[in-house]
């Protein structure tokens, strides 16, 4: 029954909608596609019973592929346009791929550290004693304990650090200013680095200036020198994929969240003025809950 349905299909899309044999043939490939998964996984159903589980798990299976954002649309429409000739023809009584919401095309989850890649950057810099190694360790802590953005970390100020409560008041977008805790490890950081490399540092400074982070002349260290610094950590910690300051900020989100922080509480820690901007953190802890379900629940 599938195969004629499918063939039914075909002749649609070359008769009534005048369709080019190229985009037939991508129609034909994404169902087939779709009969492959459902063999491959147990589903012996045909295509005129794949039900909404079955969607959900279809979708995981292309994201777990490699699929891109795009492609995985373009495949639902595909199969969304698919349902809706059999469900107008009376061949099927829903369209399970009616209701799957994506998200725009081109709108990309933010790429944050695993726990491995995150500890290959910290070991790398906690065994450089050097002035600038020692630095290197305090501006980790910094993009990873605060979420700052680089920007932000680049003009962090002596001052801007309250060092009895703990807490770091980041001066942000349109001067807002948040205040947001640090932990023990910052601690410890800040503590080496201000009583001996700092001081050494700014002692090659041609001007006083108050800005924490300083390069090997003693000026302020700038956003573009916090990336250059990163790469290079990156690259002697045997980390190939492109690294930037702004991944540790989606990193110390989704581990918030991760560990059950509540989403307002992460708005105001980001310094986001709207909570739909934090909300995207929300569909990267979402796919860690749907990894950790398919690999660990048995009838998954």
């Amino acid at each position: 029954m599938s195969q004629d349905n499918v063939e039914l299909f075909t002749k649609y899309l070359r008769g009534e909608r005048q369709y080019s044999e190229d985009t037939i043939r991508a129609y034909q490939s994404d169902l087939d596609e779709l009969r492959r998964f459902l063999a491959e996984t147990g589903r012996e159903s045909a295509l005129e019973n794949v039900d909404h589980l079955d969607v959900r798990v279809f979708l995981s299976y292309l994201f777990d592929h490699g699929d891109g954002g795009r492609t995985i649309a373009r495949k639902v429409s595909s199969l969304r346009s698919f349902y809706g000739f059999l469900y107008n023809n009376g061949k099927v009584i829903q369209n399970p791929f009616q209701d799957v919401q994506l998200h725009k095309a081109g709108k990309h989850l933010p790429r944050y550290f695993y726990e491995q890649e995150l500890t290959k950057l910290f070991d790398q810099v906690a065994t450089d004693n050097s002035a600038l190694g020692i630095r290197n360790q305090l501006l980790l802590e910094i993009l990873y304990d605060t979420g700052a953005r680089v920007s932000e970390t680049a003009g962090l100020t002596l001052g801007e650090i309250d060092r009895g409560p703990r807490v770091v008041h980041i001066t942000g977008k349109g001067n807002k200013m948040r205040v947001v805790p640090y932990g023990k490890y910052m601690e410890h950081a800040l503590d080496v680095y201000l009583k001996t490399v700092r001081p050494a540092l700014m002692k090659n400074a041609k001007r006083s200036h108050d800005n924490l982070l300083v390069n090997k002349n003693g000026e302020p260290l700038s956003a573009s020198g916090i990336e250059y610094v990163l790469k290079q950590i990156a690259k002697k910690a045997g980390i190939t994929q492109n690294v930037s300051a702004h991944m540790f900020r989606h990193t110390f989100a989704t581990d918030l969240l991760n560990n059950g922080a509540d989403l307002r509480n992460v708005q105001a820690l980001l310094g986001h003025s709207s909570l739909s901007t934090t909300q995207i953190y929300t569909h990267v802890t979402r796919e860690n809950l749907q990894e950790s379900y398919r690999n660990f629940f048995p009838r998954a």
